[in-house]
C-alpha cells in the first residue's frame, strides 16, 4: 500500500516544533508511520506525544477525521485529516 499524503491539524501546544505552523503534511499509511515523518522533519514532536512504551500519552487525543486514533497501527485513510489535540489541564 502506497504511503498516504495527510493535512496535519497541529494543536498550539505544539506548533513550536513547526515553526508556528498550524497545518502541515506528512506521509503514512498507519499512525505511527506518520508520526515518523513529522518526526524526521520536526524532531522532538513525537515525544511530546508518544510515551516511551510507544502509547499516545494521556493529555493527547488524536483524531482521523471523527475517528479517534487510539493505536499508532490504526491505518491512515486516503486526504485524511489527522488532528493533534492537547488537553489543558491546571487549576
Amino acid at each position: 500500500m502506497p504511503s498516504m499524503n495527510c493535512t496535519v491539524k497541529v494543536a498550539s501546544p505544539l506548533r513550536s516544533y513547526t515553526g508556528g505552523a498550524a497545518s502541515v503534511t506528512a506521509s503514512g499509511d498507519t499512525v505511527a508511520a506518520l508520526l515518523a515523518d513529522l518526526e524526521r522533519r520536526f524532531p522532538g514532536m513525537r515525544f511530546r506525544m508518544i510515551d516511551e512504551q510507544n502509547a499516545i500519552r494521556p493529555h493527547i487525543r488524536l483524531y482521523a477525521g471523527t475517528r479517534e486514533i487510539r493505536h499508532l497501527a490504526d491505518p491512515m485513510g486516503e486526504e485524511t485529516v489527522l488532528h493533534l489535540i492537547c488537553a489543558l489541564s491546571g487549576g
